[in-house]
């Protein structure tokens, strides 16, 4: 009943209302009709931005991790490579550092024969692998500082008790200072996955076939420019809104 009442409040009733409105007035006065023949190309578009934003999340904390630990008690040679590198990556502007790994290491892989008949040449003639080593590299960099803030911030008694009672370090780490160091920075990690979903456009640069190449494909096809926006506009407020409740569940779990 109180998620109700605060719904129904009067300034959220006319926000409801302009916003149903806005909705109406587009659907009527602009033009839909190119959408039928590339929704399927939409779709696929979609895929790949979630699961490029999924994949260099997922890489992208499990190397902030260490950058953080590091940072926050390593000795000076883990230390200072680790805060060379989130220097490096927060200095420097991710549209760089995507074409550095495409253009750069990606040119210099069909150089070598033993690499063009490998296994893995397959992938790595491909845009997509370079797209997702550049997010989380980035996506590293940004929380591995981050994640340095969490872990001197947790409370070295508890560390201390752990430690008296001949608990060995991987399991406190694990049970004690790792957990609570991810519940200290939550919102912090939800706002940054939220800038690596804006992000995700640039790999578009390098023919990587997602959400926002879609919506410029429809624009230079059909010179239709207001409703390929528009459109690419609610998908990337959707994916947020779904990020923005996933992390305030974890906070209030």
């Amino acid at each position: 009943m109180t998620g109700l009442k605060e719904l129904m409040q009067p300034h959220r009733i006319v926000m409801m209302l302009i916003f149903a409105g806005l909705v109406i007035w587009c659907a009527v006065s602009l033009r839909w009709d190119w959408l039928p023949k590339y929704a399927p190309l939409a779709l696929e578009g979609l895929w790949t931005t979630i699961w490029i934003l999924a994949a260099s999340l997922v890489i992208g904390f499990l190397l902030a991790v260490p950058l953080g630990l590091a940072q926050a008690v390593g000795p000076w040679y883990l230390s200072i490579p680790a805060r060379t590198f989130c220097t490096i990556i927060r200095g420097t502007p991710l549209l760089l550092q995507i074409w550095l790994l495409y253009y750069g290491l990606g040119s210099l892989f069909p150089q070598f024969p033993w690499i063009r008949s490998s296994e893995l040449w397959p992938y790595l003639r491909q845009a997509w692998p370079y797209a997702v080593l550049a997010l989380s590299l980035s996506y590293a960099g940004y929380e591995g500082e981050v994640m340095r803030g969490a872990f001197s911030g947790v409370a070295k008694g508890q560390l201390e008790a752990a430690k008296s009672f001949g608990m060995p370090r991987f399991t406190m780490f694990r049970r004690i200072w790792l957990p609570q160091a991810i519940r200290n920075v939550l919102p912090t990690l939800g706002g940054e996955t939220i800038l690596q979903l804006k992000a995700t456009p640039l790999v578009a640069t390098i023919t990587v076939v997602e959400i926002y190449s879609v919506s410029s494909r429809v624009r230079s096809d059909t010179f239709i420019v207001y409703e390929p926006l528009l459109l690419l506009a609610v998908v990337y407020m959707a994916i947020a809104g779904v990020i923005t409740l996933a992390f305030r569940r974890f906070e209030n779990g």
